[in-house]
């Protein structure tokens, strides 16, 4: 990387920060270029030229979110034994992480109030099937090393995927330990139907603790 790329990969990362903290403090609409341009002292046009507009930039942080958010599960998983327990981590990762990324509010305020008018419906539909493809997969492995009844994963994933994000909605106002105990509540409820599963399974409680 010549010294040019590395000045440019340092202003985008510099705009990529500086908006990540505004769009956390005031909201994804309340966020102008405006707030960015003042905020990194970096010129309208060259945040332009890095980021087409303000959703543009602001899809590129959900996106790096979603990476991050898969690849730390990835991480936790090697910790649990069985794709049930892999199961209710899965959702406690969802609930600690939402309750503590700075996206959190802009992101739901965005799905709430900008989705059904986004031009980057395509964008936004890949990274849901990247968390769909994710689910999927778990699913598939435990139906594999028969934890679960053969069933069809890719409907079972689009279930789990609708309950997750029908909670998320629900429980942005509670605090995070009912949070927490209503996810893992959903996951016990969702597993059951596809094991027979009546209680948490040991190796999850003794995490939880």
């Amino acid at each position: 990387m010549n010294k040019k790329q590395l000045s440019s990969q340092q202003t985008k990362l510099k705009i990529a920060n500086a908006a990540r903290t505004l769009f956390g403090q005031k909201g994804y609409a309340s966020t102008s270029i405006e707030d960015i341009v003042s905020a990194t002292q970096i010129s309208k046009g060259n945040i332009y030229y890095h980021f087409k507009n303000k959703e543009g930039l602001f899809l590129y942080l959900v996106e790096e979110w979603t990476r991050d958010w898969t690849e730390q599960f990835q991480a936790k998983k090697a910790r649990y034994h069985t794709v049930k327990e892999q199961m209710i981590a899965l959702v406690e990762h969802f609930v600690m992480d939402g309750f503590h990324h700075p996206l959190t509010r802009a992101t739901n305020e965005f799905y709430a109030t900008q989705l059904i008018t986004s031009p980057n419906q395509d964008r936004i539909e890949e990274m849901m099937q990247m968390y769909l493809r994710y689910y999927e997969e778990l699913l598939e492995e435990g139906m594999k090393n028969g934890e679960f009844k053969h069933d069809d994963a890719r409907l079972l994933s689009i279930i789990l995927e609708g309950m997750l994000t029908g909670m998320e909605f629900s429980s942005n106002r509670m605090a995070f330990q009912e949070a927490l105990e209503l996810y893992r509540k959903a996951m016990y409820v969702f597993l059951y139907g596809i094991t027979g599963l009546t209680g948490p399974p040991a190796a999850a409680e003794a995490e939880s603790d």
